[in-house]
């Protein structure tokens, strides 16, 4: 992993935040900011430089798919990885964020050797893996 990357996890859940930074942590990632919704993401990544969200689909406020079809529409961070969290496993989901330009699509519950292997394929993809 590239320890320069600053990463937001976006969670209405405290306890599933911290979950995901410490796995982040055990992958070597050290900048991990916070949000509880797609609304203060939002107000977080355009204030501060982020390299890569990792997002709850179901949320209050707005969604993760919400939050992606957001940045997706923005010049400045239509490029942005995001990475989607959900309990949803159902086709439909997964083919919606797809669609909607989601980089990658983790079904909870999951590993940290699950959510490794989703962060670098998608870093390898935007080439941010570090040398």
């Amino acid at each position: 992993m590239n320890p320069d990357l600053t990463y937001l996890v976006v969670d209405d859940f405290s306890t599933m935040r911290r979950i995901v930074g410490g796995l982040l942590r055990q992958c070597g990632v050290t900048r991990i900011l916070e949000a509880e919704d797609g609304v203060q993401a939002l107000r977080i990544i355009e204030s501060k430089p982020v390299d890569f969200g990792i997002s709850d689909w179901n949320m209050p406020n707005m969604t993760g798919l919400d939050l992606l079809k957001t940045l997706r529409a923005h010049p400045k961070f239509s490029r942005m990885p995001l990475l989607l969290i959900t309990a949803e496993g159902k086709k439909e989901n997964i083919v919606e964020a797809a669609q909607a330009g989601a980089d990658g699509y983790i079904v909870k519950p999951f590993t940290q050797d699950i959510l490794q292997e989703k962060l670098a394929r998608i870093l390898s993809k935007h080439s941010l893996l570090s040398a």
